[in-house]
């Protein structure tokens, strides 16, 4: 245990965010520095709880309290240790993760929470900065060879974790660059790069090859493949977004959430001057409220969009926890992002009905209704049709499952109900050999389940290869993510 009553005694802290009128100029990460000082008192409110939820809440299991004591203790080589024992990238978790071991702390059920996202990310930068992250070569070499098919969070955990128990491993990623998501999908003012780049030189250093341009099913078959590798990790996510067949659809101005979003952020790897979707001067509508939808309205604010209006079909989540999410579940709550708290406006319980667009073609404005639940869905409000304008509409809502033709289809896998790749209990696939982690097993889910995945389908892959049981396995393939 940390500060005995720290939590009784040291109210919650989080660090600012830099002023909007500042960081909207700029494509940095949105927090100003923690000082170590104010950290270790944070670090001091987790409580001997005799039972440690937030355990339960995480979905890697990470040791929280034990770092966080030795955090308090300025014992930091310790805290990384601890911190990488269940974690291959911390600092991915630290920016990104929505934090449900917060919402499962014990210190929430009657007061403000621990700020366990704050820690985590202080340690692994602490870490670098000290040179406590090093290449952890495998002690000796399996001959075996895997593939992993896809470079996000899952792939890129399985392809470590592989490497380092001594197997040959290859990643293989369609995109010009390795990081899937992490790469594209993720703005930098979330995360920055680097933060990626220097890990991936981590993961060159102990062993992993990376192959970018490469689209498997297509540049290399699937019987190539096969012939090539003793086992091979899908990990290419969920990729098939959700579309919108209202009419209009078809309109010059109407994109996917994932058409837009890699081209701003290959605005900041220099590979164009200016993004060809682009924001400036425009009247910019979101459709989809999750965290893709934001961060569609940060990149829009960054590129001077004349207006930015999110839409959300649901009606707006309570301020506080409901009975609907008790503790320590992962409740459904309004929250202000950073790119919330920087402009636009967000309207609930709304519907498109059409995309309206002019003589030639381009979008000009976007008809909406309101709509309340009912049983059988979601009904319009009569006399609630308005239009709003719009140059750009962005379509957030979420994604459906993997692709299916290429590289699935030509290997066989059998789908589950839900259309992603079934697996068992080793993760792996109905086609022996051949393992699924992350999206493309589980559906869309969270940047900590995919590592946690990934880190299980690692230990099935090693089973099957060697018949060991050294990973960690932090999870069972059919256990549900809790948001």
């Amino acid at each position: 245990m940390a500060d005995p009553k720290g939590f009784m005694t040291t109210p919650r802290e989080t660090p600012q965010r830099r002023p909007v009128d500042v960081r909207i100029k700029d494509w940095r990460e949105v927090y100003l520095e923690f000082e170590q000082p104010r950290l270790t008192k944070q670090a001091g409110r987790c409580m001997d709880c005799g039972i440690p939820f937030c355990h339960q809440g995480c979905p890697l299991g990470n040791l929280i309290p034990e770092w966080n004591d030795l955090v308090w203790r300025d014992d930091w080589e310790s805290a990384i240790e601890r911190l990488h024992a269940t974690n291959n990238f911390p600092e991915f978790t630290g920016t990104l993760c929505p934090a449900p071991c917060e919402a499962a702390c014990v210190v929430g059920i009657n007061s403000d929470p621990v700020s366990i996202k704050q820690v985590e990310i202080s340690i692994i930068d602490k870490a670098w900065e000290a040179g406590y992250v090093k290449p952890q070569l495998p002690s000796k070499r399996t001959g075996k060879k895997v593939a992993v098919i896809g470079s996000g969070p899952a792939g890129l955990a399985a392809a470590q974790q592989l490497t380092r128990v001594g197997h040959s491993v290859v990643v293989y990623e369609r995109a010009d660059r390795i990081g899937g998501l992490l790469r594209y999908g993720i703005p930098e003012f979330k995360m920055e790069k680097s933060r990626l780049d220097r890990r991936l030189g981590q993961m060159r250093a102990e062993g992993t090859e990376f192959r970018t341009g490469v689209n498997v099913g297509v540049d290399v078959t699937v019987e190539q493949l096969r012939a090539d590798y003793d086992a091979v990790v899908l990990a290419g996510g969920a990729t098939q977004a959700r579309d919108l067949p209202a009419t209009g659809r078809e309109l010059d101005g109407v994109h996917q959430a994932m058409e837009y979003l890699p081209l701003a952020n290959k605005v900041q790897e220099g590979d164009f001057e200016r993004s060809p979707i682009h924001a400036e001067g425009k009247h910019v509508v979101v459709i989809g409220g999750g965290d893709t939808g934001a961060d569609c309205v940060g990149t829009a604010h960054r590129q001077g969009a004349a207006s930015v209006t999110q839409l959300e079909i649901m009606p707006q989540p309570p301020a506080e926890r409901s009975e609907a999410h008790p503790w320590p579940t992962y409740p459904m709550l309004y929250r202000v992002t950073s790119a919330h708290e920087e402009g636009g406006e967000r309207l609930y319980s709304v519907n498109t009905q059409e995309f309206v667009g002019d003589d030639q073609g381009r979008l000009q404005s976007l008809r909406l209704v309101e709509v309340q639940r009912t049983d059988s869905g979601f009904e319009p409000v009569a006399g609630t049709e308005r239009e709003i304008p719009a140059q750009l509409v962005l379509l957030a809502m979420g994604f459906v499952g993997p692709e299916k033709p290429g590289l699935l289809e030509d290997l066989g896998v059998e789908l589950d109900a839900r259309g992603n790749v079934a697996r068992d209990e080793n993760f792996m696939s109905s086609v022996d050999g051949v393992f699924s982690a992350g999206d493309m097993g589980r559906g869309q889910s969270l940047i900590v389940w995919a590592i946690s995945e990934g880190r299980s389908a690692a230990a099935g892959v090693d089973r099957y290869l060697v018949g060991r049981d050294v990973l960690p396995a932090p999870i069972e393939p059919t256990e549900r993510p809790m948001v």
